[in-house]
């Protein structure tokens, strides 16, 4: 009996209000120390943990808090959702995470927009303006959320065409249904003129429109801006449908998620020299016609030395004689399931003495980190896996790089070759090694489609054409 009040007792005093800031600040807290560890491989799957742990407690303080743990409604809901993550989590393969993410993305922005939709018709009819308008602008929100990761997520699993889809006056066309958005939230926030049923069918409609035209427009070449921005905006919903329904947690939490995805998708942009605005308002990069011949620079040692073709040597010689190797992983080595091979290789060459590194540009794969996680999955040593910047000049100097499945991210075209999707996004330095080895499955241009000059090397590359396991196999067998 008095372990009960003693417990009633301390459950009240945590759970009133200056208790519940504090509580809210400590899990706001674990979630971005959480996200600081994801940063670095090493550290990731701790932050995972951290973060997962801090939702959870900020799921149980919420049902305690608002005073709705009495309502069982919730709780076989909640272990549906239990039961689906926990079969997503055992099936989904490795080489369909971006899609899951992009999927999770919506689900998000789904929420958001439920919760303020039940927020706004409670209000409706009071005179709160900043509780309906925020309501308005995270059902906005949080719908743009959902059909724009449809979309991506149908791309990125092939129901959908890959290729961007261009409507007529397509930008234009964006920028009108931005402009009646902001006007349904204005309607909303400030004016009860139509019915709210009403209202929330025009939002949903204008909504969905224009998250299909700004997603159905990007190509793979933008898809990993793309998932950013959206994981981005789910979090903005979140915090946005808090300011809703007051709670503070869900504001916190809600930014922290936005703020993250934020820089995240800066960081993209700046990686594949793009400007957000440009793809807010669809101005996304489009695949590119072929060039006819781009302006050709020294790429190599070999070739700067050399201006007829030599005759190609063994790479499987080359390979051996290496002592220094950078491996550069892409999409392809993905979609063969090749990184346990990738990691034999480098095993096989480390213990004939070889030094090797694997280098990783901000957007090799589908989706930020992709080829870290497959990599680190793999058993890769942390240490061993480099970003773009931290490599880039060590290339001149290795004595050979092998290219699994890449294209695009190491295309010298994107120096010089203006008017085309990549010209300007910086890439890995592999044209200024002196011996190159590709596991590409053939010699078609990325997803870009700009030509690769690397391919029209006339000594020091070597193409090796098929898909990345059963080339890879036969090479180990070789070496």
């Amino acid at each position: 009996m008095n372990s009960s009040i003693i417990l009633s007792f301390s459950t009240a005093s945590l759970l009133s209000d200056p208790g519940y800031y504090i509580l809210c600040v400590v899990l706001a807290s674990a979630v971005l120390l959480g996200i600081h560890f994801m940063s670095k491989v090493e550290t990731a799957k701790r932050g995972n943990q951290i973060s997962a742990l801090a939702i959870a407690l900020g799921i149980i303080i919420t049902l305690i808090k608002k005073d709705i743990l009495p309502v069982w409604l919730i709780y076989p809901g909640m272990a549906i959702g239990l039961i689906i993550g926990l079969i997503l989590a055992r099936r989904v393969k490795m080489i369909q995470m971006p899609q899951l993410v992009a999927l999770l993305n919506g689900i998000g922005g789904a929420a958001s927009a439920i919760v303020a939709s039940f927020a706004l018709i409670t209000m409706y009819q009071s005179p709160e303006i900043f509780g309906k308008t925020t309501a308005s602008l995270a059902i906005v929100i949080g719908a743009v959320t959902l059909f724009g990761s449809l979309v991506a997520a149908g791309k990125l699993h092939k129901v959908l065409p890959q290729k961007p889809v261009i409507l007529p006056a397509h930008e234009a066309l964006t920028g009108i249904l931005l402009l009646i958005l902001l006007g349904t939230v204005l309607l909303g926030g400030f004016m009860n003129v139509i019915s709210v049923t009403v209202l929330l069918i025009v939002m949903l409609l204008f909504a969905a429109a224009f998250g299909v035209i700004f997603s159905i427009r990007v190509g793979g070449a933008d898809m990993p801006i793309t998932i950013s921005l959206l994981n981005s905006l789910s979090g903005v919903a979140a915090a946005i449908a808090g300011f809703a329904v007051t709670d503070i947690l869900l504001v916190a939490v809600g930014g922290i998620v936005g703020a993250s995805g934020l820089f995240l998708t800066q960081i993209m942009c700046r990686a594949m020299n793009r400007n957000l605005m440009d793809i807010l308002l669809g101005k996304t990069a489009l695949q590119g016609k072929k060039e006819e011949k781009a302006a050709e620079e020294p790429v190599a040692k070999a070739e700067e030395e050399k201006e007829e073709e030599a005759k190609p040597a063994d790479p499987v010689e080359v390979i051996k004689a290496a002592k220094s190797v950078f491996i550069v992983p892409g999409y392809g080595m993905a979609l063969a399931h090749a990184q346990h091979l990738v990691k034999s290789l480098a095993q096989k060459l480390t213990s004939g003495g070889a030094t090797v590194k694997y280098a990783i540009h901000p957007v090799a794969g589908r989706m930020p980190g992709h080829m870290d996680v497959l990599l680190i999955e793999a058993g890769v040593p942390f240490e061993d896996v480099y970003e773009m910047d931290d490599i880039n000049d060590e290339f001149k100097d290795a004595d050979a790089t092998i290219v699994i499945g890449a294209n695009d991210v190491l295309n010298p075209a994107a120096r010089n070759a203006e008017g085309t999707p990549i010209y300007g996004m910086p890439i890995l330095n592999v044209d200024q090694c002196s011996n190159i080895i590709i596991f590409n499955y053939d010699l078609q241009p990325g997803y870009s489609g700009v030509d690769n000059p690397i391919y029209d090397r006339k000594s020091g590359v070597w193409v090796i054409q098929g898909d990345a396991k059963d080339t890879l196999v036969d090479f180990l067998t070789k070496l």
